[in-house]
């Protein structure tokens, strides 16, 4: 303290404030700190949902808890990229329901009930959440409330069961709440029988229209169309809404492929010749592939055609020959030989049907029911010994159904080539089965082949050759815009522009580029990067242009798109006038399009209702619907072009019917609903899970 004392004497309190930082962290562990910084900046938060913060820790944890929900339903974690995206899409849905909608929705005074709650779970109004779930059917494919109520009551003695159970209790009450609102809404949508009338009688008036179009003309520009800057400004204040953004980059970038080299391709093509006469003489094919080729050994049959997505050589010498091996096959950088193993007729699908056995004494049981199947009903020996009693294909248990190689059970293999109506048993992961195949398509001709593929992959002096190229951009730009585009531009690097939001993970077809996206949203316009390495195959080198911030877009930067709106706005009533002027003393429409030297057309059918064609401009619809017959009428200024027209004569029909405008009116009732959610989370709801995935 005396040392503190002194040192505050001679060198003031800023010193004594660094000292006592360091004392804090030494006596604090500095990840506790780093922690509390996060947990205060929102930087690392998810999103957020009506006021509340999702931190990345608690959606982290929220994820991690449906993925164990997700494994317990479907039998199989989430393990591939697309799984776990639908794992994190299903946590953050909920947390939506859960914190936005089910509170909104009590707001408008809508309750779900605890015995309401039992009874959608185990009561005469089962939910269709619970009753879609397979772990809740019987041994006839039935719906077993019973089940539900056994599971309810032993989930508590097990955490993970605990887990599946309070899920489902929220996810059926959530669905509750939503269709309890859904329903508010669609019985507020009320068509009375002078709406109905009207919608009817617009539907069935249609008219025939003779018509001449002046096409507008936007370039070159009209130097007297002016529009002025406050005109822009106006125009800016009064459609803010239709320039909301979001966060978004603007980069120009240059990407180096490492590709192998001439040198690298004769090197594996020597490698490649030396294990070709192995491969010819192999007696286990599989085991040869297994250690020297990146192409597998697979059981499927192939016919002629089949392997054009492999290799169309490899495809035409299989289809040319009944055995042999190929010669060695090159297609670019990649290199083939194929073997045909074997040649039969085999069907595209069989229809199969099978008696499953699991645990210890599986393989005992099947080999002494095996020879009573054959003698015996199938489906009762099916219904009596299998431990599969969700497959009854066509009413018969036991039935599997047709099966391709397409889709096969993974063990089943064999049933492509056995013998009609005689039993016979395979393993699979799922336990021994007794199969029987009892039909099948017509068989045709189809070889089995090895393909020994290798494809070259670069050297590391490639690879520092490629590195070195991407490294000399990086070090002569030296961080600063100017000079990349300078460096691009002597040495001839081609070097892309795009625009990028924070979900950005592919850049020209070059995917899991997610690094090259946090480095340009972490760094300011001006900024170029060091290399940054994707896939261990790609170096790039990336500079930002310019950034825009999450909200409106400014006037600046909306004014360029505004004016050409305007002007076409502006050029449209323009060229109006000016038509109106070179007909002036036209009665007819002949004498206009005379006039114009434009030829008169014809459209029927024209009616201002649900019906018309899309295509067809509004502004010349709508004149139609209130113009008088067999006159002259406009012009009227549309988006391409500028119209005269005359309607000849209306036709009434009774084709549109009070059905057909009550199913118009459920459409958009149906559209209404599904816009809830979007309306509820608009300016409500913050999704930043792009900069963490």
């Amino acid at each position: 303290m005396a040392a503190l004392e002194t040192i505050r004497t001679k060198f003031g309190i800023g010193a004594s404030i660094i000292i006592a930082i360091g004392l804090l962290l030494f006596l604090v562990n500095p990840s506790d700190i780093i922690q509390a910084v996060q947990s205060r900046s929102t930087k690392y938060d998810v999103g957020n949902i009506d006021g509340k913060r999702v931190t990345y820790t608690e959606f982290d944890q929220h994820v991690k808890q449906f993925s164990e929900i997700s494994e317990m339903m479907t039998g199989s974690s989430a393990s591939s990229e697309q799984a776990q995206r639908q794992v994190r899409e299903m946590a953050w849905q909920d947390l939506i329901q859960q914190e936005l909608v089910v509170p909104t929705i009590q707001k408008a005074g809508i309750r779900v009930g605890k015995q309401e709650q039992v009874d959608l779970m185990v009561g005469d109004n089962v939910s269709p959440l619970i009753a879609s779930i397979g772990m809740f059917r019987d041994e006839d494919g039935s719906f077993s409330p019973a089940l539900v109520r056994q599971f309810l009551e032993e989930a508590g003695e097990n955490p993970r069961a605990l887990t599946l159970r309070n899920y489902l209790q929220n996810a059926v009450r959530i669905n509750r709440y939503t269709e309890k609102y859904s329903a508010l809404f669609e019985a507020s949508d009320f068509q009375n029988a002078l709406q109905l009338s009207s919608e009817v009688a617009g539907n069935n008036t249609t008219a025939n229209v003779d018509f001449v179009a002046v096409p507008n003309s936007y370039f070159p520009m009209d130097s007297t169309v002016v529009v002025s800057p406050a005109q822009i400004k106006a125009y800016y204040k009064a459609h803010k809404e239709d320039f909301k953004q979001s966060a978004s980059r603007d980069i120009e970038y240059a990407v180096f492929e490492v590709k192998p080299s001439a040198s690298d391709i004769a090197a594996q093509n020597d490698d490649f010749v030396k294990l070709y006469d192995e491969f010819t003489a192999a007696e286990n094919v599989r085991a040869f592939l297994q250690r020297n080729s990146d192409r597998q050994w697979t059981d499927r049959w192939y016919k002629d055609g089949e392997l054009r997505s492999i290799n169309r050589d490899v495809d035409a010498f299989v289809s040319a020959n009944r055995s042999g091996v190929s010669p060695v096959i090159t297609s670019g950088s990649t290199f083939f030989a194929a073997r045909i193993m074997a040649q039969a007729n085999v069907p595209d699908s069989v229809y199969v049907r099978h008696i499953m056995f699991q645990g210890a004494n599986a393989r005992h049981l099947a080999d002494s029911l095996l020879p009573h199947v054959a003698k015996a009903n199938f489906a009762a020996l099916a219904v009596q010994y299998s431990a599969d009693k969700g497959n009854a294909a066509d009413g018969e248990q036991g039935n599997l159904g047709w099966m391709s190689q397409n889709s096969m059970i993974p063990g089943f293999e064999s049933v492509l080539t056995a013998a009609k109506n005689r039993p016979f048993i395979v393993s699979s992961q799922y336990g021994v089965h007794i199969v029987e195949v009892t039909k099948t398509t017509a068989p045709i001709a189809k070889k089995q082949v090895a393909v020994f593929e290798k494809a070259t992959l670069p050297s590391k002096e490639t690879y520092a050759s490629v590195y070195n190229q991407a490294n000399q951009l990086a070090s002569r730009a030296a961080g600063k815009l100017e000079r990349y585009k300078a460096v691009c531009d002597t040495t001839g690097i081609y070097s892309r522009n795009m625009s990028i939001n924070e979900g950005t993970d592919t850049y020209g077809g070059i995917s899991h580029a997610k690094e090259v996206t946090r480095w340009a949203f972490d760094n300011k316009p001006g900024k170029v990067s060091n290399i940054i390495t994707v896939d261990n195959n790609y170096f790039f080198v990336v500079a930002v242009s310019g950034a825009h911030k999450e909200g409106y877009k400014e006037l600046k930067e909306a004014s360029e798109n505004i004016r050409t709106t305007l002007y076409r706005k502006a050029y449209a009533a323009k060229h109006a006038s000016d038509v109106a002027a070179r007909i002036e003393g036209a009665t007819t429409l002949e004498e206009a399009a005379e006039k114009l030297g434009a030829t008169v057309s014809q459209l029927s059918d024209v009616s201002f209702s649900t019906n018309t064609a899309a295509s067809t401009e509004p502004a010349f619809v709508g004149a139609v619907a209130a113009a008088p017959e067999a006159v002259l009428c406009g012009p009227v200024a549309g988006e391409a072009a500028v119209y005269l027209f005359r309607v000849n004569g209306r036709e009434t029909g009774s084709y549109y019917t009070e059905d057909d405008a009550r199913t118009a009116r459920q459409r958009i009732s149906a559209f209404n609903t599904q816009m809830l959610l979007p309306v509820m989370m608009d300016g409500t709801v913050k999704d930043n899970r792009a900069r963490f995935y």
